[in-house]
């Protein structure tokens, strides 16, 4: 048996214990952390910077309502002559009616109309906004979170099937270059051979920078180290879930039950009303109560006053304001009937694609890929044996590449339209 062959046989026989390094080939990644779906959400919790930074938010929105309740403090004044020509003194702090004239005021701004009771509720709102505001991204980076975890098991269960071909052309290759000029094998063979090995090398990266930058994401998310390589732990038994064990009107119940957009979008049709309220009660002019002391009046000596003073509302009514709201009001009436337009068709997408998705999943067979192992071993059987030539060898194997990379997407698709209605209706339907 001629070098070449040898070479080659011997490949195959330790083929199976090569040890696959598949997303590591970059010298910076030095540790790997191994994440079910359960821990990556409980880390991503406890250590997202987005969500940290929106909980402040929150608290910020919590002290405005008690500050909305607070009522005007009371303004004093008090005044002294400059100068007094009587006794030629400047400043004269005196009790004393010749030497010094005191004066002092209070007042008090009564609010009217309700107003601080209206401002409160717009506070009040306000807080829910934001609480709404937070839970909605939540729900939009949970689901980043989840989308980038099942893509990378599923692109990595595809760089195996393209590392071990690569693995082996390069290994052939070889074997080709020790006996080059021997006769053992043609020019054109070893030429074909190579371009098929970087044809696979150019995909294989394409591959890994794909993963590479689903790591990225997901390691923003989890704030994890740049150099820290993300492992993720699939059972792959969640992709057998049915989307027909759900009707797609409680999908659609569920969305709008727990849809923090279309929470988001009455919070704002709410806030608009309040604000209508709020400024038809500031046309309403508020008063002033006020007590005085003057302590050398021209009236008579130690006068005691009281006052009331009130805005008239001849000019500014506030009707801008009030147009304005009132016109708010329709914007974000109008906005929120698209909110629920827009949920009730990206629910019925969603049930839709997960639907297709589930019948492509149904139509495998599942000795699918076993077979294919079994052919494969068949063929480098054969082929050993010569009874194949290289060339239609590596055709099979190509296929046999092609075919289990059709296999990852569709199931990778199929987990991902079930993620999508998790998304969709804010509720974590499937994959749990």
């Amino acid at each position: 048996m001629s070098k070449v062959w040898r070479a080659i046989i011997c490949y195959f026989v330790f083929f199976t214990a090569i040890t696959l390094n598949v997303g590591h080939g970059q010298g910076i990644i030095k540790d790997t952390l191994r994440l079910d779906i359960h821990k990556a959400e409980n880390l991503f919790l406890q250590s997202n910077l987005q969500i940290i930074a929106q909980k402040y938010n929150l608290d910020a929105a919590r002290a405005l309502i008690i500050q909305a309740k607070l009522y005007p403090n009371a303004d004093f004044y008090w005044g002294n002559n400059f100068y007094n020509s009587r006794t030629d003194q400047y400043f004269p702090l005196s009790l004393s009616h010749t030497n010094s004239d005191n004066n002092a005021q209070i007042s008090q701004l009564i609010i009217l109309g309700r107003k601080i009771h209206k401002q409160t509720q717009i506070a009040e709102t306000n807080y829910k906004l934001a609480e709404d505001n937070l839970y909605d991204l939540l729900r939009s980076l949970k689901f980043a979170l989840r989308s980038s975890f099942f893509t990378i098991y599923y692109l990595w269960q595809t760089a195996k099937v393209y590392d071990e071909e690569i693995n082996a052309l390069k290994t052939i290759v070889s074997a080709y270059d020790q006996v080059e000029g021997k006769g053992y094998v043609s020019k054109a063979e070893v030429v074909q051979v190579q371009a098929q090995l970087y044809s696979l090398q150019n995909e294989y990266q394409t591959l890994i920078d794909n993963i590479n930058d689903q790591q990225s994401q997901l390691r923003l998310l989890l704030q994890s180290s740049p150099n820290i390589y993300i492992e993720p732990l699939v059972d792959t038994e969640i992709v057998k879930a049915d989307p027909l064990v759900y009707k797609l009107e409680s999908l659609l119940d569920s969305a709008y039950l727990n849809r923090t957009d279309l929470m988001i979008a009455k919070d704002d049709l709410l806030l608009s009303r309040q604000n209508y309220d709020l400024q038809k009660s500031l046309a309403i002019p508020d008063i002033t109560l006020s007590a005085s002391f003057v302590q050398s009046s021209n009236y008579v000596p130690d006068d005691l006053n009281y006052g009331i003073g009130i805005p008239l509302p001849l000019f500014n009514r506030n009707q801008g304001n009030i147009k304005n709201a009132s016109v708010l009001i329709q914007y974000t009436n109008t906005q929120l009937e698209l909110t629920q337009k827009t949920l009730e068709e990206q629910v019925y997408r969603a049930f839709q694609k997960a639907i297709d998705a589930d019948k492509l999943y149904k139509g495998i067979d599942p000795a699918f890929a076993g077979n294919f192992d079994r052919l494969a071993k068949e063929m480098l059987d054969h082929y050993m044996k010569r009874n194949v030539s290289l060339l239609n060898f590596l055709t099979f194997y190509d296929s046999y590449k092609q075919n289990i990379v059709q296999l990852n997407t569709i199931l990778c698709n199929k987990v991902n339209a079930l993620e999508n209605i998790n998304f969709l209706t804010g509720t974590n339907l499937f994959n749990k």
